[in-house]
């Protein structure tokens, strides 16, 4: 989720759930060769488990930048063959790359080749209006022969004409029987479906059929949601610490985070902040407590100044 999913937002997301793999915003290959590495890949060491989601389709340019990934110690590597927007097809890489399964393959194998961590794509159904399964079935039939074994599947088609990004992600039927029929169709990969998950029971049914599932925005802008997984998912694996988290806490250590991070002069704690603002959604006073943290007349406070101010506010 380009301007997303930054390191703040999966610092905030793994204090909610130890054990969700994380994903990176896509990060195209020209901005990791031609631009400031560090700035789009260094992270901190609590966000474990995290993959870097790359944009590209040279060969070359994706295993130099695989190479990388592994360098900053990323778990994954996956390729982004999903993304409709604009800005994406000039590149030629995103869902477009969809048409050219060959080259999809070339890649895959070339990061293969440099890397040993996994190396892994996502993609989407189908693309524009031509519904066929025979297109996506062919897709990872082509790209597992280079050795991938890990699809991402996002269950709609990518219109690359005639919608935005924002309703290409709700227009496009999805076809979530078909994301089952490729793990029936490949019992041998990890099929892990995207797309419209909105509750716990729906991620439940889903996991009868394939090996996982990705959540992108429900996740962000429903943040409190990924407090449940860890229990739910992981049972036998939850710690005495998972059972003692609140809002109030989370809310605190990264109140604390924010000062380290100002206190390091890398980032304002607004530009941190304004990941945290669905953490209390459907809680009364919501709406008073985001207005605060999103409030840039506030923004020559400390965030720890900012938490006190909302506690008083809340204080009858």
């Amino acid at each position: 989720m380009l301007d997303w999913t930054d390191r703040h937002c999966r610092y905030f997301h793994r204090l909610l759930t130890r054990r969700a793999w994380l994903y990176s915003e896509m990060v195209t290959t020209g901005a990791l060769l031609h631009g400031d590495v560090a700035r789009h890949l260094r992270f901190d060491a609590a966000e474990q488990p995290v993959a870097l989601q790359l944009g590209g389709s040279e060969s070359a340019d994706l295993a130099q930048c695989a190479q990388l990934a592994q360098q900053w110690g990323y778990r994954e590597v996956n390729l982004n063959c999903g993304c409709p927007s604009p800005r994406v097809q000039r590149g030629a890489f995103g869902a477009c790359l969809m048409t050219q399964p060959t080259l999809v393959a070339d890649g895959i194998k070339a990061m293969q080749d440099a890397v040993s961590i996994p190396v892994t794509v996502k993609h989407r159904i189908g693309l524009d209006k031509e519904e066929s399964y025979d297109f996506v079935r062919d897709f990872v039939g082509t790209v597992s022969q280079a050795g991938c074994r890990t699809f991402i599947v996002h269950a709609r088609n990518a219109w690359l004409n005639g919608l935005s990004p924002k309703d290409n992600r709700t227009v496009p039927p999805l076809r979530y029987e078909w994301v089952y029929q490729l793990k029936r169709d490949f019992p041998g990969l990890e099929i892990v479906l995207n797309g419209g998950v909105v509750n716990s029971d729906q991620i439940e049914t889903h996991l009868r059929h394939v090996d996982g599932v990705m959540v992108g925005r429900e996740a962000y802008h429903r943040p409190w949601w990924l407090s449940e997984w860890d229990d739910r998912f992981w049972p036998d694996q939850v710690k005495v610490d998972d059972a003692i988290r609140t809002r109030d806490t989370v809310e605190q250590q990264m109140v604390a985070y924010m000062v380290e991070q100002a206190r390091l002069d890398d980032a304002h704690w607004l530009s941190i902040a304004r990941h945290l603002l669905g953490l209390r959604h459907g809680q009364s006073g919501a709406r008073q407590w985001r207005r605060v943290w999103s409030d840039h007349q506030l923004k020559h406070m400390t965030p720890d100044c900012v938490l006190a101010l909302i506690n008083k506010l809340a204080t009858p």
